[in-house]
């Protein structure tokens, strides 16, 4: 993947956090971008009341996840990192 290409899709899932961070916060808890892998894996950091929350794996998966995949449906997998 080229850089231009990558930036883009970095936009595209900055853009999908930003809509489900308003959930997250009510919550006291937030995400923070890490890295988009060549491969198309999303690394995440949960923080604030996210993490170690014993929802924090639907809140990635069934929360994040898809909204990033509505921008990205090539996506592979988001997974969160320490």
């Amino acid at each position: 993947m080229n850089n231009p290409d990558k930036e883009a899709l970095i936009n595209k899932v900055n853009s999908a956090i930003e809509k489900v961070r308003p959930y997250l916060k009510a919550d006291g808890g937030d995400v923070e971008f890490i890295e988009l892998t060549n491969d198309l894996v999303v690394k995440v950091r949960l923080t604030g009341a996210c993490n170690g929350c014993p929802f924090s794996v639907m809140t990635l998966k069934a929360g994040i996840e898809e909204a990033v995949r509505k921008e990205i449906p090539d996506l592979k997998e988001l997974i969160a990192v320490e």
